[in-house]
């Protein structure tokens, strides 16, 4: 009986091949940012993160979805989430690669670049797991707060290990921290949260609390311990409340559900109870939000640094089905107007990436001045706009792909995963109101305007688009007083330090490219609108992924 088609015209995968040795906007950035940076690590990351092997785990991750445990067979309260064995290995991955705490305790110069890198690499896989590690990053240096905590707790929040047993913290050769702030009755306003903080007494690790309330999205709940925001006698306050007590107890935190999301399913996202569970002061007490602030700055720059990381992914997947499909005669990434879509996707991808590394580089230079007002500049600026642009980017790379990138099977359906991924980033931590907000708070600095200009500065007298922004915005800055316009200005801040950015990263065919678009208007209102006189193939080949 003979076969009633064969199979061709079809892609092979995009499997096997070097994360980090292909992206030419990363290395760019890298260079820029930390010229002496030793990047053999990153080498070997993005082979790894390629291969096969952790493709599949990311996928299943994703298929076999956290399950809660809430009691054992006996009846017994256990509260536990069970994860499939590839959500440990991806964990064990990103432990070992120093993805969570470890650039906090690293000697290294650098270390929170080359973490975000890593980060970003890590992103493409689209595991849905890194959640509890950008919050374990987050919460590392505000454990410092409470010396006594901080000097049990740092050696295995700083380690490389990864055990997810739930045991106590000193008998585990690594351990992750998460956060607790949102309530159903607040939000992101968290000043209306009602969970309440009475005090027991003191002991080594400082003055003690019962608390009693809910949390109503508590991430990672299987997390060893967690930051959360209560009303104390003085306050909303930061409080430190672990899942295993220090006499070996388990803490009073109950599972309610997990919650079922659009995307992000690897990640055990929950409802929870504290029904006089014991935490602990860190920081000032009454002084909470502050202390909460200040842990969202560092995972804020996680959401912009994931997005790129899942724009990037989503380009190569697209580069690597038109480069192999044919329609109408040639290969779709021959076609004219194909080209125009792969081109602007690959100027997008590439700004987002330079911006986000940007923003990491100020991690690493607290004690400067200029870094120190560029962070709380750009962290809203950035988080806002790379995580707007994400879902519609994501939408056109899927469209690149057809039909095939709408099937959830096979080695492009991770492109089924990055475009329900996608909203995550821009709502996590603060949606696009809440960071204009940020902006605006960023602004009544009195160093804000300069600091800009100065950033700005190496580009002026390169694109005539460009100038006439960057003259714009200082004024603009200094005049900021209503609400009405901050995304706007959070728009077009972003857009003047990508392009200041990619003038002294890329070539001037991808640094031409993105003034005319985006700063000069000739552009449309979708992707692949870019003028007749790009130079398609120049963006096109820089992006290529392998």
């Amino acid at each position: 009986m003979s076969a009633t088609h064969e199979v061709f015209n079809q892609v092979e995968p995009l499997v096997d091949y070097n994360l980090f040795a292909g992206n030419q906007a990363l290395g760019a950035a890298l260079k820029f940012n930390a010229p002496a940076l030793d990047t053999a690590h990153l080498h070997a990351l993005g082979s790894a993160l390629g291969s096969a092997e952790m493709q599949t785990h990311a996928r299943l991750a994703n298929v076999f979805t956290p399950q809660l445990k809430s009691h054992d067979r006996f009846g017994h309260r256990i509260d536990q989430v069970e994860f499939h064995p590839s959500y440990h290995a991806l964990m064990t991955a990103a432990t070992a690669a120093g993805l969570h705490g470890t650039p906090w305790g690293s000697p290294h110069p650098s270390p929170h670049l080359s973490r975000a890198a890593g980060f970003m690499l890590f992103t493409e896989l689209e595991p849905s797991m890194l959640c509890p590690i950008s919050m374990s990053y987050a919460v590392t240096p505000a454990l410092r707060d409470n010396p006594a905590i901080y000097t049990d707790w740092a050696p295995q929040l700083t380690s490389r290990g990864y055990d997810p047993a739930l045991k106590l913290w000193k008998d585990k050769a690594g351990v992750t921290m998460g956060m607790g702030m949102t309530e159903k009755q607040g939000g992101s306003d968290v000043r209306a949260n009602t969970t309440q903080a009475v005090p027991t007494g003191s002991d080594h690790w400082g003055q003690r609390f019962s608390v009693t309330g809910h949390k109503w999205f508590f991430s990672a709940p299987m997390c060893d311990a967690f930051l959360i925001l209560a009303q104390t006698p003085s306050g909303l306050s930061c409080l430190f409340l672990p899942r295993v007590l220090p006499d070996g107890t388990l803490n009073q935190l109950f599972i309610q559900r997990l919650k079922d999301k659009l995307g992000n399913k690897a990640n055990a996202s929950s409802e929870v109870e504290f029904a006089g569970a014991t935490a602990w002061l860190v920081g000032e007490e009454g002084r909470g939000v502050p202390q909460i602030l200040a842990m969202g700055t560092m995972t804020r720059l996680d959401c912009a640094l994931g997005t790129s990381g899942l724009m990037r992914q989503a380009l190569s997947l697209a580069l690597n089905h038109t480069g192999q499909r044919s329609a109408f005669g040639k290969k779709l990434i021959d076609q004219p107007l194909m080209k125009n879509v792969l081109a602007d996707l690959a100027l997008e991808s590439e700004a987002s990436t330079a911006l986000a590394l940007r923003l990491a580089r100020s991690f690493d230079r607290p004690e400067d001045e200029h870094e120190r007002a560029m962070q709380r500049l750009l962290t809203p600026v950035a988080k806002f706009w790379i995580c707007k642009r994400g879902s519609h980017f994501a939408e056109e790379a899927m469209e690149c792909l057809g039909g095939n990138g709408y099937v959830e099977e096979g080695g492009e359906g991770i492109m089924a995963r990055i475009y329900r991924e996608m909203p995550v980033n821009s709502i996590w931590e603060g949606a696009g109101n809440i960071m204009a907000l940020d902006l605006l708070r960023a602004l009544r600095k009195a160093d804000a305007a300069a600091a800009l200009a100065q950033e700005l500065a190496p580009a002026r007298g390169m694109h005539a688009a460009l100038d006439h922004l960057a003259e714009s915005l200082p004024t603009r800055v200094e005049q900021m007083a209503t609400e009405m316009e901050a995304r706007r200005l959070a728009q077009d801040v972003a857009l003047a330090v990508q392009a200041a950015l990619l003038a002294q990263t890329a070539p001037g065919a991808v640094f031409g490219a993105f003034c005319d678009s985006r700063l000069a208007g000739h552009w449309g209102h979708s992707f692949g609108s870019l003028g007749a006189g790009v130079d398609f193939d120049a963006i096109i080949q820089r992006a290529q992924p392998r």
